[in-house]
């Protein structure tokens, strides 16, 4: 089994036991929040664009919360991929409900979207968590680029790299009193294997499939976008963690990005 199969299968058994109610009230926190699931760095960054008759889509958007949120912002139509398929169906349950017929869900490998969607998009955003996902950036960005139609522009808001050497609450090596061990190294080959589900969504279970994932050090990230074609337009670091931990917030590291970049206007 290649680990996109793996996590597949991963991905929907923790979905399936998921906790009582998650991610049912996504509709209804529509209906009287404004941008809510979205960090402040993205609402910060987004309320600087105009979406305003825009195709836009999420790549990974899980159970479609964030691209929803995205909705309120005028776009003229909004798709999400996944490749999940019990999440996706949450995802469209959420849009029926919230009335938003102007978005819709894809269960599909983020590598095999459909030449049918290339230079369909004006904006692209991944979130906290997505890229980790892939072994190889190239071709993710690739597909990236072939999306965005001339123009268009890639969001990126994630876990900083220098996460990844850090260790957790929740692991052997963690010292409440030592915050400046770090524990791993920065440039690591080796996938992370995980079997014990994810915890943010699922109640404790019994796993059958593993979670893999990878880290990709900032420079692979940047120069991979720059490699699709893509031209970096912002790069920004915050000292605050988005998901993991806060643990380390506000002590001077570098705990989470957000980078932005365009497809080139041809010439």
């Amino acid at each position: 089994m290649d680990y996109m199969t793996e996590n597949k299968a991963a991905w929907e058994e923790a979905f399936a036991h998921r906790q009582p109610h998650w991610g049912e009230n996504v509709a209804e926190r529509l209906s009287h929040e404004r941008l809510p699931f979205l960090d402040a760095a993205v609402v910060n960054q987004i309320q600087t664009l105009d979406f305003k008759g825009k195709v836009i889509a999420q790549f990974c958007c899980n159970n479609g919360r964030e691209l929803l949120s995205l909705m309120q912002l005028g776009p003229a139509k909004g798709i999400g991929f996944d490749i999940a398929t019990n999440i996706i169906d949450q995802a469209r349950q959420q849009a029926q409900t919230a009335k938003m017929t102007n978005c819709e869900f894809v269960a599909v490998n983020i590598l095999d979207i459909p030449d049918s969607y290339h230079q369909q998009f004006d904006f692209i955003i991944f979130t906290i968590g997505a890229i980790t996902w892939f072994k190889d950036l190239e071709p993710l960005f690739a597909k990236v680029a072939a999306c965005l139609k001339p123009g268009g522009q890639l969001l990126l808001h994630d876990f900083h790299p220098f996460m990844n050497m850090l260790p957790l609450p929740d692991e052997p090596d963690f010292n409440a009193q030592d915050l400046q061990h770090l524990s791993y190294p920065y440039f690591n080959p080796d996938p992370f294997i995980e079997g014990n589900g994810m915890s943010y969504l699922s109640e404790p279970y019994q796993a059958k499939n593993r979670f893999i994932s990878f880290a990709h050090p900032t420079a692979a990230i940047i120069n991979h976008v720059l490699d699709a074609g893509l031209a970096l337009t912002r790069f920004d670091e915050y000292d605050y963690d988005v998901g993991l931990s806060d643990v380390y917030d506000g002590r001077g590291y570098p705990l989470s990005f957000l980078l932005m970049a365009q497809k080139t206007l041809p010439t």
